[in-house]
């Protein structure tokens, strides 16, 4: 009886021991699927931002590039307003110093 009640016990204390290792690698691998879940979380969130500051940058650059080319076509079309005025103010001279009525019409005389 001794040999059966023996045997139990040590059946038992390793049916334990195992139990309580099985229960100590299952919370351990729980934490470590936790872990990896929240260092995921953390790397999307960071991609996250970095992805919106990437965005901005870009924006404002695309936004000073188009500025800078703005700038250019406001140039060449300032310089044919500027050719136009100037040709416009050189036929007013012509058209103020001829006289208004020709010199033998009969007002004039």
């Amino acid at each position: 009886m001794k040999t059966v009640l023996g045997t139990l016990n040590t059946f038992l204390a390793k049916a334990k021991l195992r139990k309580g290792l099985l229960f100590g690698l299952a919370i351990f691998f729980v934490f470590q699927i936790y872990f990896v879940r929240e260092l995921l979380a953390a790397e999307l969130l960071f991609g996250l931002m970095f992805g919106v500051i990437l965005v901005l940058g870009c924006t404002a650059y695309v936004v000073g590039a188009i500025g800078e080319r703005g700038l250019d076509v406001a140039e060449a079309g300032i310089r044919i307003i500027a050719r136009s005025a100037r040709w416009s103010s050189s036929v007013l001279d012509d058209i103020s110093r001829k006289p208004f009525r020709h010199p033998r019409s009969e007002s004039a005389q």
